[in-house]
C-alpha cells in the first residue's frame, strides 16, 4: 500500500511508520517543521513538508495523489491554546478530507478521542476548558467527514494514551468505558485496519486481552 500520514512525527503516527514501511507499505509523512524531515527518512518514511494550517486543498491533494489510504493522526498538542485545537485538530483534519476527495482516494482514517460525546452538549461540568475544546473540534471533524459518500472513512477513538510497552491485546468496540491503552498498540490497530480495509465505523480502543487481529474480526 502507498499510505499517506498527516502528523507523521507524532507519537502514535511514528510509531505506525515503522510498522507499516516494516512490512513493506510504502508509508509518505506530512509535516510542518522541516527538521522532522531527517526522523522521518531514518524510519523509513518519505518526508513531504506541509504547513496544514496554512495549505490549501490543492497541495494537499498534490501530497495525497496516488494513495492507496490517507490517515489523519496530527494534533495540535497538549501545551497548545484552545485556537490551534480548531484549526489543527479540526480544520487540518476536514482539509485532508477534502484533499482526500479531490484527489480521488477514498479511505480516510480519523484518529480521534475517546469522550468526544461529552463535548455534544459543551463543556462538561469539571473538565478543563481547553480540553472541552480538543473534544469539540475532534468531534466537529468526526461529524463532518464520516456522512461523506466520496469517503471510505473509519474513526478510531482511543483512551488515554500511554508509553507503556504494547501487549498487542486490546479491546475494540462501541461504547466502551474509559481506560488507557498504549501507544504501540494504538498503531498496531491502525496498520491492521488499513490492511483490512476497515471502513464506515466509529472504533473505541483500550487495553484488552484480545489479540489485535482477533478484535479487529469481531467487529460488526
Amino acid at each position: 500500500m502507498r499510505v499517506v500520514v498527516a502528523g507523521a512525527h507524532g507519537q502514535v503516527a511514528r510509531r505506525l511508520g515503522r510498522l507499516l514501511t516494516t512490512r513493506g507499505d510504502m508509508v509518505v509523512g506530512i509535516v510542518r517543521n522541516p527538521d522532522h524531515a531527517a526522523d522521518l527518512e531514518a524510519d523509513g518514511v518519505q518526508p513531504v513538508v506541509l504547513d496544514l494550517e496554512q495549505a490549501d486543498v490543492d497541495q494537499v491533494a498534490e501530497a495525497v495523489a496516488g494513495a492507496d489510504a490517507v490517515v489523519f493522526a496530527a494534533g495540535a498538542g497538549p501545551g497548545s491554546g484552545a485556537a490551534r485545537k480548531h484549526t489543527v485538530d479540526h480544520g487540518a483534519a476536514v482539509l485532508l478530507a477534502d484533499a482526500a476527495e479531490r484527489a480521488g482516494v477514498r479511505p480516510y482514517m480519523l484518529v480521534s478521542s475517546m469522550g468526544v460525546e461529552q463535548a455534544r452538549q459543551g463543556t462538561p461540568a469539571g473538565m478543563d476548558p481547553v480540553f472541552a475544546v480538543y473534544l469539540q473540534a475532534k468531534l466537529r471533524a468526526e461529524d463532518q467527514i464520516l456522512p461523506r459518500p466520496g469517503l471510505d472513512v473509519v474513526i478510531v477513538r482511543p483512551g488515554r494514551l500511554t508509553d507503556d510497552p504494547g501487549t498487542g491485546r486490546v479491546t475494540l468496540g462501541h461504547g466502551l468505558e474509559r481506560g488507557d491503552v498504549p501507544r504501540d498498540d494504538v498503531a498496531a490497530v491502525l496498520a491492521a485496519m488499513l490492511a483490512a480495509g476497515t471502513k464506515d465505523d466509529v472504533v473505541e480502543l483500550v487495553a484488552g486481552d484480545t489479540p489485535v487481529d482477533e478484535a479487529l474480526a469481531t467487529l460488526p
